[in-house]
């Protein structure tokens, strides 16, 4: 998990303990069906988030196709994001912190990162409306120029929230995988 920005307090120490204990090659193998279960999620999202990545590469010649490919893509990644995030925030997070409260400051940073993917995921979103609005307007003649624009602010704004959602769940992975191996109530 990294730690930029973040003063030293010692649930990195802990969190490195906790990744001794079990390490991520062992994950697939674990016998936890809750951490089963995250990874299958995380893997999900994933998968979500490559097939937005790929659209924004495969249709990038055609603004209005790349539109109509992301919209429904954009939504299940988000409704998927969000429902994940939820369950975590009032579910497995303060059951976590009751299990490991070394490292509530490792969940604090957690929380912090739905936050930060909200607000990708809301630049994702004005930009897909404004790609689409730009695409219903194509026959005007200044047209081409500011749907290519829409186009490549969309892009990189899809990017930027799949990037961000990529060190989220890494982040994510280790800090709570090991702890669902460990077992707990939840």
């Amino acid at each position: 998990m990294s730690s930029e920005g973040e003063p030293s307090d010692g649930w990195h120490v802990e969190l490195e303990r906790l990744l001794e204990r079990h390490p991520r090659a062992t994950w697939p193998a674990t016998r936890s069906s809750a951490a089963g279960f995250w990874l299958e999620v995380h893997e999900h999202l994933r998968r979500d988030a490559a097939g937005l990545a790929a659209a924004s590469t495969d249709y990038r010649g055609s603004p209005a196709q790349l539109a109509a490919v992301s919209a429904p893509r954009l939504r299940g990644l988000v409704a998927a994001m969000q429902g994940h995030h939820q369950v975590e925030d009032f579910h497995y997070f303060p059951a976590l912190r009751r299990q490991a409260p070394t490292l509530v400051a490792g969940f604090d940073r957690l929380e912090r990162g739905h936050a930060t993917l909200q607000r990708k995921i809301d630049a994702a979103l004005a930009a897909l409306v404004e790609l689409s609005a730009a695409v219903r307007r194509s026959a005007e003649p200044s047209a081409p120029a500011t749907v290519e624009l829409a186009a490549q602010r969309y892009v990189e704004a899809a990017a930027a929230l799949c990037h961000e959602l990529e060190g989220h769940l890494n982040d994510e992975e280790a800090l709570v995988v090991p702890l669902l191996i460990e077992g707990g109530n939840y």
